[in-house]
């Protein structure tokens, strides 16, 4: 072969080493990041019938014999589908329990629904730290649909945890809300359900919680106030 016909076959020959510099190239070249999709929000449980559930305060005279701590004082005896929200003072170093019952439809029966005791809110958010005997007003918030409550101030902390225990009899066994009461909805009740939490319209996250399955009910305890519902 001759000297020219050589030195043009020499760029064919570079070709192969110019596109594996140029894949390394662009392999250097950060690409952006996936975007995950939020993970899903859990399956709520939802009030039985289609008329919104009511609720009363619990029976003041129960609450000290049974457990020894003082009923907390509610602004509102009664509430409703208008007035579903309760408030009272929480004191740092004095136990104060709420508890609000689910009426029947016909408003002459009850039930536990909820049951919350608190007895040292250390931090409340917009406050700052509370010294022993200082309190903070506590609102409980019911939603009408689903069995779900909001506690605020939302980001209050506790030193010893609050113990809350949230009834799920008001679904009248319904789970999955299908409308019929059946195998699956044991299943669920048995081996899915549990207590889920979201805070400032953060994921919902599952905490640990003590199922009762005799009085349909979960028991946790509180380390901070936020929303929280009894779902799968």
């Amino acid at each position: 072969m001759d000297l020219e016909n050589r030195m043009s076959l020499r760029p064919l020959a570079l070709i192969p080493l110019a596109l594996t510099l140029f894949a390394a190239a662009c392999s250097d070249v950060p690409h952006p990041a996936a975007v995950e999709p939020p993970p899903p929000a859990p399956h709520f449980l939802r009030w039985a019938g289609n008329t919104p559930p009511q609720f009363a305060v619990g029976d003041a005279a129960l609450a000290p014999s049974a457990v020894g701590l003082r009923l907390a004082s509610l602004s509102d005896g009664v509430l409703s589908l208008d007035r579903n929200t309760a408030t009272f003072w929480a004191v740092r170093g004095e136990p104060r329990t709420v508890q609000i019952n689910y009426l029947s439809a016909t408003g002459d029966t009850s039930a536990p629904f909820l049951r919350l005791t608190i007895t040292d809110p250390v931090y409340v958010p917009g406050i700052g730290d509370l010294a022993p005997g200082d309190s903070v007003e506590i609102t409980v918030t019911i939603d009408p649909t689903t069995i779900m409550v909001s506690l605020e101030p939302t980001g209050t902390l506790f030193g010893d945890p609050s113990q809350m225990q949230i009834s799920y009899g008001g679904a009248d066994g319904d789970m999955n809300g299908d409308g019929v009461v059946d195998g699956t909805d044991a299943t669920i009740e048995q081996q899915l359900l549990g207590m889920w939490y979201s805070e400032g319209g953060a994921a919902w996250t599952r905490i640990p919680a003590t199922q009762s399955l005799a009085d349909k009910s979960f028991t946790a305890a509180l380390a901070h106030f936020s929303l929280y519902a009894v779902s799968f």
